[in-house]
């Protein structure tokens, strides 16, 4: 009997599991995305884009289309879609394996200031003149521009557009996962005394907290946000353990 697999993703760990899965067991996969970057990479497996409708839709998605697994691959700061996945997994009857790589951890000679949301990192960046990187996501810039004293460097994997009202900012257009070299040149560059980054964790966006310990540069840290109850994993090789258990655990049952 072949197994479903319905994969919540948005982040490259969740593309990454993705293809081990299809290569591993011979599943049916399906990815699906929230939609939100124009241009997504090319997927090892069948994909779609766009919402379910909360817990209650994404439960009648899954009893549906006959999915007997529920992998929650989610960007941590997706606050929304896991505790939608949990319930939405209750719901249809189905297991649930939840992936959430560690948060970073700071280093003796980081020079972090952390806040809870992006409205704090404006704040933090205070009221006289900084020049501040900001690496969030389009959807986040906009309270930046209660800070038009600022000078900000705005890296995004799509345009912004329309672009911020604030005199003083720039914008590359551009998709990781970068060096450290090419961190340090971006900072060294563009004489950089801040960063605004969330806590995502994980190797492919940790080089410019590197540079930025290797520069003295003040990192203004958005805290994660708190994602409830459910026990989670830490890794790729972790999923693929407890999802080869749940099936196991499915054809044990007969199910």
């Amino acid at each position: 009997m072949t197994r479903s697999i319905l994969i919540l993703g948005g982040t490259a760990d969740a593309r990454i599991l993705a293809g081990k899965l299809a290569d591993k067991t011979g599943c049916r996969i399906l990815l699906s995305m929230a939609g939100r970057t124009r241009e997504p990479v090319q997927q090892p497996v069948p994909m779609r884009t766009g919402g379910f409708g909360g817990a209650s839709g994404l439960a009648e998605f899954i009893t549906q289309h006959g999915f007997d697994l529920l992998v929650d691959a989610t960007h941590p700061y997706a606050s929304r879609i896991s505790p939608n996945a949990r319930q939405a997994a209750q719901q249809a009857n189905i297991p649930l394996v939840a992936l959430e790589r560690p948060a970073w951890e700071r280093h003796p000679a980081d020079r972090w200031e952390s806040v809870a949301d992006v409205e704090g990192a404006v704040v933090a960046l205070g009221y006289h003149c900084t020049r501040a990187f900001l690496a969030l996501g389009r959807q986040e810039l906009l309270p930046f521009e209660a800070a038009p004293h600022n000078d900000y460097l705005i890296r995004s994997v799509d345009p912004v557009e329309p672009p911020l009202n604030l005199p003083r900012a720039r914008y590359i257009t551009a998709r990781g996962p970068f060096t450290v070299e090419d961190e340090l040149s971006l900072l060294s560059e563009n004489r950089i005394t801040h960063i605004v980054s969330k806590n995502s964790g994980g190797a492919a966006a940790y080089a410019k907290i590197q540079a930025a310990r290797e520069l003295g540069i003040t990192i203004v840290m958005i805290d994660r946000p708190v994602r409830g109850e459910g026990e989670t994993v830490p890794s790729i090789d972790a999923a693929l353990a407890a999802i080869d258990h749940q099936l196991s655990l499915l054809e044990e049952r007969g199910e």
